[in-house]
């Protein structure tokens, strides 16, 4: 039988959507500065 290809993986998930890949870049920044303003509970995954 084969694999289901669209399993979400934590640590994928994580590495792709997470705050220290947010942090790193300036846009990402932007988008959590943007979110910080709205008031967010959750500002990533």
């Amino acid at each position: 039988m084969k694999k289901n290809l669209k399993t979400p993986s934590n640590i994928v998930g994580k590495r792709r959507h997470g705050f220290r890949s947010k942090m790193a870049s300036k846009s990402g920044r932007k988008l959590l500065a943007r979110r910080r303003l709205k008031g967010r509970k959750k500002l990533c995954v």
